[in-house]
């Protein structure tokens, strides 16, 4: 499964694979048309020659899937026949457009300073909160525990299920929900465990707490 649109090196890319599936083609036809017309790639300044990468498959050989920046991923679609309007191919020519532009709005975001500024203070955050997890895990053991040593991955996972994505592949307004997650763990495990409640009960009370604050802000569970 592949992201539309990743970022590479402050740079936008999508794949041979993405376009195939996202138009109804096979890969192998994607592949074809790319070759062909390989050397107008690479002789063109602004497209650039195209790399690709070998991925393995179930079967125990490897696939090429071609790696494509902006403009090249443009002009293969510039390739592709149309299927009218409203059709599977002109509506994923419409959506990978679309996201080529939010991923490069990300990118500038992404090399500001209050983005940078918004991170340090994730990154701090996070630590508190990992500290107060390693407490949690000698108090879960003491009461009879076998899997303290998983809570760390569990707690994780949980602010996940709202947040997704790598730290540093998210917008700022994604890492303050992160940080307002991650401390409304922080405060609920350090409140809980003084008031002396089970260590699954103090999961659960987190889990109602942040299913509250993605309903109210409207994110995704």
């Amino acid at each position: 499964m592949y992201e539309l649109v990743e970022v590479r090196e402050n740079d936008v890319f999508t794949n041979s694979k993405v376009i195939a599936e996202g138009t109804n083609n096979k890969h192998y036809a994607v592949r074809q048309i790319i070759q062909k017309y390989e050397e107008i790639f690479a002789d063109t300044p602004e497209l650039g020659k195209i790399t690709f990468k070998m991925e393995p498959l179930e079967s125990g050989q490897k696939e090429k899937i071609y790696l494509l920046n902006e403009g090249q991923a443009m002009f293969l679609m510039t390739l592709l026949r149309n299927d009218g309007v409203g059709g599977v191919v002109v509506k994923f020519k419409a959506k990978l457009a679309s996201e080529f532009i939010t991923m490069r709005k990300f990118i500038r975001e992404k090399q500001s300073q209050l983005w940078t500024e918004t991170r340090i203070a994730n990154k701090e955050n996070r630590l508190k909160e990992t500290d107060v997890i390693k407490m949690l895990q000698d108090y879960a053991k003491e009461q009879g525990s076998k899997n303290s040593e998983k809570l760390y991955m569990v707690y994780t996972k949980l602010a996940k299920n709202v947040v997704s994505g790598d730290r540093d592949s998210v917008s700022v307004l994604e890492l303050n929900n992160l940080t307002l997650i991650e401390s409304i763990i922080l405060q609920t495990i350090k409140i809980d465990m003084s008031m002396g409640m089970h260590y699954k009960e103090i999961f659960k009370d987190c889990k109602d707490r942040i299913e509250k604050f993605a309903d109210i802000a409207y994110l995704t569970t």
